[in-house]
């Protein structure tokens, strides 16, 4: 594990213990707030850097995030391996290239991404990659808070690996109930 990446999200104050309802529906005890993290230019800048320097040995034609926090992720990325960096949203429920964004065919495209749960986003851009007729050339994310190793079928590297425990809503422990719930970011899904 990388401590110095769990230090910079302590510092940053996008490590928070407490009672969290995930985007999934699911309880945690633990939350990392990307956008912690995303205000600090000096820290986001840190993590951009070490996410590239992953990949500074592959011919990567252009970064490709998720919005909201993929947008910055790819900009920072794309600014160390000297590529373009775009982003794909959601709209009505589905990720998509959109303001003029495209990934040419045959491109080799680095796949960015904050916060990794289920791996539902990273699923959505590799297939806007495929429907491109693009490479994915590999992935990276700053967290991985899987118990499971995430099948991608392409190289993933993320910065940490720091498993969490989630619980579905009727099996959240007795201790957890005693903490409020706080409900934090949702991405639309």
């Amino acid at each position: 594990m990388d401590k110095e990446i769990l230090e910079i999200l302590k510092k940053t104050g996008a490590f928070m213990e407490g009672h969290f309802l995930l985007t999934s529906g699911r309880h945690s005890s633990i939350y990392i707030e990307k956008f912690r993290l995303m205000e600090s230019p000096y820290y986001l800048d840190k993590i951009c850097n070490k996410m590239a320097k992953q990949f500074k040995n592959y011919k990567i034609d252009i970064v490709l995030g998720a919005a909201t926090g993929g947008i910055l992720l790819s900009l920072g990325v794309a600014k160390y391996l000297s590529t373009k960096g775009i982003f794909a949203e959601r709209l009505e429920s589905k990720m998509l290239l959109r303001r003029g964004f495209e990934i040419k065919e045959n491109f080799n495209v680095l796949i960015v991404e904050d916060i990794v749960s289920t791996g539902g986003s990273i699923f959505e851009l590799i297939e806007i990659v495929k429907m491109n007729k693009a490479n994915v050339s590999g992935i990276t994310s700053i967290v991985d808070r899987n118990h499971v190793d995430t099948k991608f079928n392409s190289e993933y590297k993320p910065l940490i690996r720091y498993p969490v425990q989630s619980w579905s809503p009727d099996s959240i422990p007795g201790w957890l109930k005693k903490v409020p719930l706080t409900k934090r970011g949702r991405s639309g899904k």
